[in-house]
């Protein structure tokens, strides 16, 4: 299998079972982001040098107006799509072979969890996993120690409270709050 062929297979958010040729490049495209977070987290980095370090886990521009602070974690990294001035805090774990889309202007907490994939719930399965992607609007801030599940949509301009775990889809405008999160305002 080769890359373009396995990409295709993540652009489609098909599922990969452990030990076919799909879960090895998988395996492949985890010890990559493993050695770039370890190059970005293991010292201090001038704001140009972090973005670089996060297109290169990418694969794509990040734009100047991006800006983060490590330590960032990832398990696969080529399936995020970062807007204009979106700010990163320190901690954040992004597992994003299902994809996770971050629009402008968002704000991501300390030690924000997003999660974009499923393990197959029969025990024969539970070495497949299922990928659903993230989807984050415009101006969202996602508070500090927040999870965000396989599969949701954040719209633009809301906001998720400080530990809240999103299980269901967010809409615009809503303050969520909670295990589950769950609407306890919106902003008019």
């Amino acid at each position: 299998m080769n890359k373009s062929e396995f990409m295709e297979i993540v652009r489609h958010g098909e599922p990969i079972v452990g030990g076919t040729d799909a879960h090895a490049m998988l395996v492949r495209y985890s010890n990559e982001a493993l050695r770039i977070t370890a190059e970005l987290n293991g010292a201090y980095h001038e704001p140009d040098e972090i973005r670089a370090f996060f297109s290169r886990l990418t694969g794509k521009d990040i734009d100047e107006s991006c800006f983060m602070f490590p330590p960032f974690y990832t398990d696969f990294g080529k399936n995020i799509t970062l807007g204009k001035n979106v700010f990163l805090n320190t901690g954040c774990t992004f597992q994003d072979r299902g994809g996770i889309t971050i629009g402008d202007g968002t704000q991501i907490g300390q030690n924000v969890v997003l999660t974009t994939l499923n393990h197959g719930f029969a025990p024969e399965e539970r070495n497949t996993t299922f990928p659903f992607p993230i989807v984050i609007g415009k101006n969202v801030w996602i508070s500090a120690n927040a999870t965000v599940v396989p599969g949701v949509t954040i719209g633009d301009n809301a906001i998720i409270a400080a530990g809240a775990v999103v299980t269901r889809d967010v809409p615009a405008n809503a303050i969520v709050a909670g295990v589950p999160a769950k609407i306890i305002k919106m902003i008019v």
